[in-house]
Parts: structure tokens; C-alpha cells; sequence
């Protein structure tokens, strides 16, 4: 007897259960590569905003000036630019409510870059647990759809009288097809986890410097 060991075959003639799993996985495979678009335009489009706004920033140009524009400007300035519109208004809001209180002054805006620090990095790392679940999970519910295709070949055996490598085999393809599409799922969540996490670290660096240079500028400002 012939079989059709074509994927779509195997996909098609596997049982009920072991293409639930394999429906499941390729939504979830879906979402992971809707995810992965998502992230990578995000991380690009930050990390472009925030190099923009560094070279103007420590281009020598004045602070306030520079607020204006980055305040007045209808396009998204990147979270650099927000961090330092968050800290340069809380700056001039405490020195107009407290003139002459440095350390007011200071407190006052680091405690709002650090909160606009934090809303970023919230931001960026948004989604990112779901590609760290999708590529640890997906594994393990394709082997589970393995495991159940291969006990039901074994159990139809049981009405054979001899058994045969071409008996068995089809349902053991159409139970490995769900791992296959397990690991299919997983691998590029796993990729572009790690990858992001690295991206998203460079630029918490790179915020936590900007907060830490601003705050000594200000510091001098102040006095």
C-alpha cells in the first residue's frame, strides 16, 4: 500500500488532537513573526531618534532652544528627546517655584527623567515576554503532539497481525511534523528574543548615561 508522505498529506491525515497542536503552534508562530516586525521597526526607529537627538544635543547649542524645538516639533523626537523634555520641564518648574534651591532643582529633575527613563524601557521591552514564552513553550507542545501521534501508531499495531516499518512510519511522519512545527515556531522567537534584549540594553545604557551627563550639565546650570 502507497502513502501519501507529502507534508499537507501527513498534516492532513494526522488525528484530531495532533492538528489542534499543530494549529496551535502556527498561531502562535503567526503572532511571533508579528511580534518580531513590530519590535524591529520600534528598536530602528528609537535607536535613529536617539542618535539624531545626541548629535544635537552635545552639539553645543542652547538647552532651552533646544527644549523649545524638541517641545514645539509634531513629530516623535525618539525617548531620548522625551527624557530630556521630561527632566528640562520639571528643571524650570522647580526653579520657578524654588529659586535658589539647587538641590531642589536637581531632585526634581532627575526623579522626572528617571520616571520618563522608565516609561521608555517599558515601552521598548513591551511583547518581548511573549517571544521569550513562544520560543521555551513551542518546543515542548509540538513533542507533546509528537508523543500522542506515536502512541496512537503503536496502539493501531495492536489489531495488525504483522507488523511493518511501512504500517508504522506514516504515523510516526505525521507525529514528528508536529515537532518540526514546534521548532519552526520556536527558533525565530528565541533569535530575535535575544537579539532585541541586546538592542533594548544598549540603549538603556545609552538613557542611563544621558540622564546621569544631563543631570551634572544641570547641576552647573543651577548655580
Amino acid at each position: 500500500m502507497n502513502h501519501d508522505m507529502s507534508i499537507l498529506s501527513l498534516v492532513a491525515n494526522a488525528s484530531l488532537l495532533v492538528q489542534a497542536v499543530m494549529a496551535g503552534l502556527l498561531a502562535i508562530s503567526i503572532a511571533s513573526w508579528t511580534v518580531i516586525f513590530r519590535k524591529l521597526f520600534q528598536i530602528r526607529a528609537a535607536q535613529a531618534a536617539t542618535d539624531r537627538f545626541e548629535v544635537e544635543f552635545w552639539s553645543g547649542g542652547d538647552l532651552t532652544e533646544l527644549y523649545r524645538r524638541s517641545s514645539a516639533a509634531t513629530g516623535d523626537q525618539g525617548p531620548l528627546a522625551r527624557i530630556f523634555e521630561s527632566g528640562m520641564r520639571e528643571f524650570n518648574k522647580t526653579r520657578q517655584q524654588k529659586p535658589g534651591d539647587t538641590h531642589a532643582m536637581l531632585e526634581a529633575a532627575r526623579r522626572a527623567m528617571r520616571a520618563g527613563y522608565q516609561r521608555e524601557m517599558d515601552g521598548l521591552e513591551s511583547q518581548l515576554a511573549f517571544l521569550a514564552s513562544a520560543g521555551s513553550v513551542s518546543p515542548y507542545i509540538g513533542l507533546f503532539g509528537t508523543v500522542w501521534g506515536i502512541m496512537n501508531s503503536f496502539r493501531g499495531l495492536a489489531n495488525v497481525k504483522q507488523a511493518t516499518l511501512a504500517a508504522v512510519a506514516p504515523g510516526i511522519a505525521e507525529a514528528l511534523v508536529a515537532t518540526a512545527i514546534g521548532l519552526f515556531a520556536a527558533i525565530p522567537a528565541v533569535v530575535a528574543y535575544n537579539r532585541f534584549s541586546y538592542d533594548i540594553e544598549r540603549l538603556s545604557n545609552r538613557f542611563d548615561t544621558f540622564v546621569e551627563e544631563f543631570s551634572n550639565i544641570l547641576q552647573r546650570q543651577a548655580r
